[in-house]
């Protein structure tokens, strides 16, 4: 993409939802759980798009990913109440499960490393089973970003989440998203195994 150029988002309605997940608010930033959040600036920033319009209880923006127009979404609901913003958004441009991408943070994963899965339960996330408990369908394709897993097995959970990125841990992510943003190009076109064949090492 050229310097001055702006990427021209396609007519019409948007075929897809790319859902980041993450609590708003500056304290929360560059934290574990805003995993989906970090994602979804970098594709923006690739896209040449803004999340900088208020809708369906989140930060939204339209942009061309892999030539198809999707509407990228920040619930701004907190994590543990994601399902509403993306109920909403769904159901007003009609959007399926199956064409509804959300990528969020996954402790089972070591920072840097990401994962496809085309469908499947909530694993324990908070944000997830929002989303399948408000929606009733499990059908999500997702992308998990790895944030390392807890220090010791007594550590709160809540308190790991909320933790800060150190330095070396940002990079490794900053690396697993970039490594999303080209997975989601593939899946928005319909290439999901494909993008699992590649980047689910």
């Amino acid at each position: 993409m050229g310097f001055f150029t702006k990427t021209k988002v396609p007519a019409g309605q948007p075929e897809y939802l790319i859902v980041g997940l993450g609590n708003p608010g500056k304290k929360y930033e560059l934290t574990r759980h805003n995993a989906g959040f970090l994602f979804l600036d970098l594709l923006a920033e690739k896209c040449g798009a803004k999340i900088d319009r208020i809708k369906f209880k989140s930060l939204i923006g339209m942009a061309d990913v892999g030539g198809k127009k999707c509407l990228l979404v920040k619930p701004q609901t907190f994590m543990n109440n994601s399902g509403e913003a993306v109920r909403e958004a769904a159901g007003f441009y009609k959007i399926p499960p199956e064409k509804t991408i959300v990528v969020f943070d996954d402790i089972s994963l070591p920072c840097g490393k990401m994962r496809i899965r085309r469908k499947g339960s909530d694993g324990g996330h908070n944000g997830i089973k929002s989303i399948i408990y408000l929606t009733g369908s499990d059908m999500y394709p997702r992308i998990k970003l790895g944030i390392g897993e807890k220090p010791h097995p007594d550590y709160e959970l809540a308190n790991w989440v909320l933790s800060t990125f150190k330095k070396d841990e940002l990079a490794a992510l900053r690396d697993a998203a970039e490594k999303a943003c080209s997975a989601a190009e593939l899946m928005v076109n319909g290439e999901i195994d494909k993008a699992m064949s590649k980047f689910n090492s």
